[in-house]
């Protein structure tokens, strides 16, 4: 463990991962050395009365993240969720922990970034991110998550649910889909630990899945009719467009609770179809000491709360 006293500084601290990672620090008796950053410091009134420093920050005007930043020695730069549009983003945190001098940058990646030819559009915003850091002279870690399977399952099965389709431009792709609390998990033990400098982890799954093989499993626990319909590019971008949800990232807007714009996601399942995050490794269990959690897993755990959606279109 990291000496008491060393400041663990939380960009975007009132996210889900923020969060996350915060309770898991606590929860160590890290919560003095806890430098929390947010947009909305009201929303973190909690982690103040638990003994952590919440302080304004905001990627968008980046004079205030030098003040917020103060005092701190190692920074958790959860990437930001505007997808396209997080790259000058990044640079002001990096720009401001370099001049407060910290040490180390600690950052949520993503997997099969290094290919140039991998057309997904959160590979340009992650794999300059990574450059910049690499730039900035500080001590590094990469955490680069794979998919998160909460994204699928949680928040896009109810979709699939109601409709009993699950439609994607992914084809026969495989990835290894990873639970976002075995990947705050990692995160963890990276802030509290020792040794991770200059290391790229990547944060998967322990299986590799298409996502046919995914529906076949939520028809199975949920013990409804689903079928997987694969599409070409033009036809999810159609998708999409029906359901409202924009192509450029909108701030604080979401559709049927999908917060991400349609040419993060259509690329997305390009890259996916095309082999580029078909990647696995045993770094979860290599950090954490025990195996990440499966996606079937997640279903079962879900599986009240996916049977409860009331299906309106029959499979086809």
């Amino acid at each position: 463990m990291t000496r008491p006293g060393h400041k663990i500084v939380i960009t975007g601290a009132s996210g889900q991962y923020g969060r996350g990672a915060t309770d898991r620090l606590i929860a160590l008796g890290r919560a003095s050395d806890l430098i929390l950053i947010t947009r909305t410091p009201g929303t973190l009134a909690d982690r103040a009365a638990q003994g952590c420093t919440v302080r304004y920050g905001d990627y968008d005007r980046p004079e205030t993240l030098g003040p917020a930043m103060a005092g701190g020695d190692t920074l958790l730069l959860i990437s930001g969720t505007r997808v396209g549009a997080r790259v000058a983003q990044h640079r002001a945190a990096i720009d401001a922990a370099v001049a407060q001098g910290l040490r180390h940058i600690v950052y949520t990646s993503f997997v099969g970034i290094d290919d140039p030819a991998n057309p997904a559009e959160v590979r340009h915003d992650h794999i300059e991110t990574e450059r910049l850091i690499h730039a900035s002279g500080l001590d590094w870690t990469m955490l680069r998550d794979a998919h998160y399977a909460d994204a699928m399952i949680v928040m896009a099965g109810p979709g699939v649910m109601a409709s009993g389709q699950w439609i994607s431009n992914a084809g026969a792709g495989r990835e290894a889909m990873v639970w976002r609390d075995d990947c705050i998990d990692c995160a963890v033990e990276v802030l509290a630990g020792e040794g991770h400098e200059g290391q790229v982890y990547n944060v998967t799954g322990p299986e590799l899945q298409t996502f046919a093989e995914v529906t076949a499993i939520m028809a199975e626990v949920t013990g409804r009719p689903l079928a997987y319909i694969p599409v070409d590019d033009d036809a999810q971008y159609a998708v999409f467009d029906a359901m409202g949800i924009p192509r450029r990232p909108v701030d604080n807007q979401d559709v049927g609770g999908i917060p991400w714009n349609s040419d993060d996601m259509v690329t997305f399942g390009q890259a996916i179809r095309e082999g580029y995050l078909a990647v696995i490794s045993d770094d979860v269990e290599r950090l954490t000491g025990r195996k990440p959690r499966s996606v079937r897993q997640m279903i079962v755990d879900n599986a009240e709360m996916l049977r409860s959606i009331k299906c309106s279109i029959s499979a086809s």
